[in-house]
């Protein structure tokens, strides 16, 4: 075996758990897009994808900061249901502007978020039992502000929070050809032309970043696994967007989504607060004796957190156009494994924004391929819960074989 073959050994067993993410996705994606006789990849089928998932990638974002941290949040689902409630309580039956009732929900999440993070930061009280009984106040409080009942519909000034779509800037001279092209009623460009423009941003990113690991004399991704890796990506990437054009075009809760991915994956990998984040995870007495405030780091944690839940219950409320008091129920389970399956430890001080998202999509493929097949609900979760404890197993197994 030459030093080059065995450099690309190496290299793939020490990143086998990003590299078995996209392959699994890729595979399961495929699976389901056999069984279900292509109904997987319909382009209505993938926006649906999107607007079912948005809520649980949006919360699975704030949740790895959290586990990266060294914590966990089990308030998340409840909190959720509770501010999609507040919001149908102030729109509905007060008939207060949605301009006012969006900002007033996402700084009540944060307040709620820094509630539980203070006695988590500051009380040394385990996040475990704090976030626990913030899961039982505001699953209660979300049936005490609704009386039991649903409340809505809303206006449709606040339903495009997830229904809504990103208009087309290009005449319809420009797609009407294309539309009979491709068979379609109709095609957005727009939405292929940010498909395009993003694969470009992605290459340019990874070649700068290359070039900047080779000029510190840093051993990079090999350039097999490089290309190979981009290829995949954006031709997905391309695929999906070309499928969005031929329906409706950009949903707005997938812009909110890109916007939100892209500013966590740049916090956590290319800022000094992203980093004291993961050393706070790895070792908390060997980063506080490092200077870093490791209390306040754990406190916006939570606050961030807190944020984001209220976001997705804007979004989920939005959605379905009423608020219901089982809103958010066991939800927090599904972004805490999206999490897991997507690489973060247990143990807290690893795991990617891309593992998550990737993770938060491989339980929403898998609900989605799983419920159009006609699985019941009861294999579902026992089938989900097995995905989890295999993805747990995989990660002790090889940080046992690293070690």
């Amino acid at each position: 075996m030459t030093s080059e073959s065995k450099g690309l050994k190496a290299y793939l067993s020490a990143h086998m758990r990003d590299y078995g993410l996209l392959f699994a996705l890729i595979a399961i994606m495929a699976f389901f897009q056999i069984v279900t006789e292509g109904t997987l990849m319909r382009p209505v089928n993938i926006t649906n994808l999107f607007l079912q998932n948005s809520y649980i990638i949006i919360m699975a974002l704030g949740m790895l900061i959290v586990i990266v941290a060294g914590h966990i949040d089990l308030s998340v689902g409840s909190v959720m249901g509770f501010i999609g409630a507040l919001a149908a309580v102030m729109i509905v039956n007060y008939d207060i502007p949605v301009a006012v009732t969006i900002p007033v929900c996402l700084v009540l999440g944060g307040l709620i978020g820094a509630a539980q993070g203070y006695w988590v930061a500051f009380w040394r009280i385990p996040s475990f039992i704090a976030t626990l009984a913030g899961m039982l106040v505001f699953r209660g409080a979300s049936l005490w502000l609704l009386e039991g009942q649903s409340v809505g519909p809303f206006p449709q000034s606040f339903q495009v929070l997830s229904t809504g779509f990103v208009a087309d800037i290009f005449p319809q001279a420009m797609t009407s050809p294309i539309a009979e092209a491709v068979g379609a009623r109709n095609f957005n460009l727009l939405a292929l032309s940010v498909g395009a423009v993003a694969s470009m941003v992605i290459i340019w990113l990874g070649l700068r970043g290359r070039a900047r690991a080779k000029a510190y004399g840093i051993e990079g991704e090999p350039s097999a696994f490089f290309w190979g890796r981009n290829v995949i990506v954006l031709g997905a990437l391309m695929f999906l967007t070309f499928k969005l054009s031929t329906f409706r075009g950009l949903p707005n809760v997938l812009v909110t989504m890109g916007i939100l991915i892209v500013i966590y994956a740049f916090i956590t990998q290319n800022t000094v607060i992203g980093r004291r984040v993961y050393a706070l995870g790895g070792n908390e007495k060997a980063a506080k004796l490092s200077g870093i405030k490791t209390e306040r780091l754990t406190f916006f944690a939570f606050v961030n957190m807190g944020v984001l839940a209220a976001l997705a219950g804007l979004i989920f409320a939005a959605r379905l156009n009423t608020a219901t008091p089982k809103a958010g129920f066991g939800m927090e389970l599904d972004v805490i494994a999206a999490v897991f399956i997507g690489g973060a430890s247990m143990s807290g001080g690893s795991g990617k924004i891309v593992g998550a998202v990737v993770g938060a999509f491989i339980m929403g493929v898998m609900n989605n391929g799983m419920s159009i097949v006609g699985i019941g609900i009861d294999y579902q979760q026992m089938i989900k819960g097995l995905v989890l404890l295999a993805a747990v197993i995989f990660d002790v197994y090889n940080k046992q074989k690293q070690g």
